[in-house]
């Protein structure tokens, strides 16, 4: 699965986003208005695409001059008009975004978490066990929390459990192995 877009270790549904998150604003970097960031996208390289931010909720934008890795997960970024080490500081804990237009192509049968988020869930067998609420990254394979009423199923990601996910008929279907219920 495709995690750019999740900043924590699980997802919960909400509506659909309009931008994603890619790296979080650690604080200043030296004394000439750099920015050292958190890489929060499973594509760091996207970081040499691109022209334009947006940072905050508010996704106010803001266009990057130059950026150059700091170690693995962290990047340097010179935004346009942030001059000095005190205009850097007020970024601090910002969320970098980037619209959702903008999302990385993702390999077949990986999905961005956003488009799995609601999905109904159904199984071989033709019987409903809900809707995807929730997705847990658990280092080892991503688990599904599929709630219905409530009810909640655990459905482990993986090919021996999901058969089919269907982002344009929104649904996925699974076979329950023993002991998933």
């Amino acid at each position: 699965m495709g995690e750019e877009g999740s900043a924590g270790p699980s997802h919960s549904r909400q509506k659909r986003p309009s931008h994603l998150v890619i790296g979080r604003i650690l604080g200043p970097h030296g004394l000439k208005g750099e920015v050292q960031a958190e890489i929060l996208t499973d594509f760091p390289d996207r970081f040499g695409l691109l022209k334009t931010v947006y940072l905050g909720e508010d996704h106010r934008p803001a266009v990057v001059e130059r950026q150059r890795f700091h170690g693995k997960s962290r990047i340097i970024l010179k935004l346009v008009g942030c001059e000095g080490r005190n205009e850097a500081g007020t970024l601090g804990g910002k969320l970098i975004y980037v619209p959702i237009g903008e999302a990385m192509p993702l390999e077949e049968n990986e999905y961005y978490v956003h488009r799995v988020l609601g999905l109904e869930v159904w199984t071989t067998e033709g019987e409903f066990l809900g809707c995807v609420d929730e997705i847990l990254f658990t280092g080892a394979n991503d688990v599904y929390i599929v709630r219905n009423g409530d009810q909640e199923v655990l459905i482990p990601a993986i090919s021996d459990v999901v058969k089919e996910v269907d982002i344009n008929g929104a649904r996925i279907k699974v076979q329950l192995m023993e002991g998933l219920r």
